[in-house]
């Protein structure tokens, strides 16, 4: 919390004293009231998104109260933290264990988290830079900012989804042949075989997951990436400017978000300033989109480290009283669709 008020206090004393902001300084004084309650709607939406993707990838019978302490700890945690994004799968996969949940299943289905959420992402972009260099979306980009992101992000979906899973398959286990587990180098084999397999099974995993069409795991990631877009088309309003087209907003946004991955707390620098980047490589002017950036990221860091904290005493408190037991979402027999896609576990 503390690391949020010093960020937002920086912010404050750069726009109110830092010569040449007089313009950023309007867009504030012009700030629309209405537009940021619907920013901040949009933000809780966003998280709630997660809380649900989070329950259908990890455990679908895990409560929805637990689900939602678990999913805003995490959320707090990869805004509060320095580590890149990986502070919220970290804190996720210490309590799942605390709850009773092996190592192994935490890290195979961590695996499958993290690639049905950045599902959305890549096919949005995809979608986004193909419409827009096609005129099926307004926005007058040039072809290398829509074509070659999309491309790129086509291919990295085909590596990832075609060709990891085979590599790791025939790689590891002749690169590191089960000799011995002892000493350094035997611990290391080890360590690497077990990496190579979760990796793969994971990735094998998520695309069951996205194929077999779990509804709630799909709309989960959607809407944790589409209500933060909305979040940022909303911030452009609340500081008085017109969001960009709709495919450029989605472009700019997904682009701009690889500054998350930087190992900053909450990405604060890091991903404003790749936002801010981002939209200005794509026809925005610098003032406006600066204003409604720096909105955001207080909105974004701001509900989580709001609902984080409490949710986190609540988890906690269940953990120690051994309330939430997590054992049970090893066997998700919920349904045949369930059955398919644990099935392949046991090959590993």
């Amino acid at each position: 919390m503390a690391q949020l008020v010093l960020a937002v206090a920086l912010v404050g004393v750069a726009v109110a004293a830092a010569p040449g902001l007089g313009g950023l300084r309007g867009h504030f004084e012009r700030a629309q009231p209405a537009w940021l309650v619907v920013a901040i709607a949009a933000e809780v939406a966003s998280a709630l998104s997660y809380v649900v993707v989070l329950r259908a990838v990890f455990c679908r019978r895990m409560q929805w109260r637990r689900s939602y302490q678990l999913g805003m700890s995490e959320l707090a945690a990869n805004s509060l933290l320095p580590a890149g994004g990986a502070g919220g799968l970290a804190l996720g996969a210490w309590a799942l264990h605390r709850g009773g949940m092996s190592t192994r299943h935490i890290a195979r289905r961590t695996v499958v988290f993290f690639l049905v959420t950045s599902a959305a992402n890549f096919a949005a972009v995809i979608f986004a830079g193909w419409a827009l260099a096609s005129g099926l979306l307004p926005g007058g980009a040039p072809l290398v900012l829509t074509l070659v992101p999309a491309s790129l992000a086509a291919v990295i979906v085909l590596l990832v989804v075609f060709v990891l899973p085979r590599l790791l398959d025939r790689i590891a286990p002749a690169a590191w042949p089960p000799r011995t587990t002892r000493g350094v180098r035997g611990r290391a084999r080890a360590l690497a075989i077990r990496t190579s397999e979760t990796l793969a099974q994971g990735v094998r995993e998520a695309v069951s997951v996205l194929r077999v069409g779990r509804p709630l795991a799909i709309a989960g990631s959607v809407g944790y990436m589409a209500f933060d877009i909305g979040v940022l088309a909303a911030c452009f309003a609340a500081t008085g400017s017109t969001p960009p087209p709709v495919g450029v907003l989605v472009l700019a946004y997904t682009i701009g978000q690889l500054g998350a991955l930087i190992p900053l707390p909450g990405g604060i620098g890091a991903t404003g300033g790749g936002l801010i980047a981002a939209f200005v490589l794509y026809g925005a002017s610098i003032g406006p989109a600066t204003a409604a950036v720096l909105l955001y990221r207080a909105v974004q860091l701001g509900v989580p480290a709001l609902l984080g904290p409490p949710a986190f005493v609540l988890l906690q408190r269940a953990l120690l009283r051994g309330d939430a037991q997590m054992s049970i979402c090893e066997t998700l027999a919920d349904d045949d669709t369930a059955n398919r896609l644990d099935a392949c576990e046991g090959t590993a």
